[in-house]
């Protein structure tokens, strides 16, 4: 159950980089309402990575959960912020996501 947490807080925090970069992009309420996204999103990212690390290694749940937050966030860049494609930025998420889920299968 933990490592659901874990990957659930991952994707919280590809939320709250994702709201920041809304925030840059509005002005006025909109970047407001994009702020509070942030804060909601920080703090349930926050707390589900608090609960996994209760019975997960804190190196290897911190580990998965960067690695989930940047894979995310540089999917997020591409698909939705415009963010180049290039062979190499694919090339790397890819070995990322090898090391994530190297990480996962020798965790005990």
């Amino acid at each position: 159950m933990n490592w659901i947490y874990l990957i659930v807080a991952g994707l919280f925090e590809v939320a709250f980089a994702s709201c920041l970069g809304k925030v840059k992009e509005t002005s006025g309420a909109e970047a407001a309402w994009w702020f509070a996204g942030f804060l909601v999103s920080l703090t349930i990212s926050m707390l589900l990575l608090i609960k996994a690390t209760q019975t997960l290694p804190i190196g290897t749940a911190y580990a998965v959960w960067t690695g989930i937050g940047a894979v995310g966030t540089v999917l997020m860049g591409i698909f939705f912020f415009k963010d180049p494609a290039s062979f190499w930025r694919i090339f790397f998420i890819i070995t990322l996501v090898g090391s994530i889920i190297g990480l996962k299968a020798v965790s005990h």
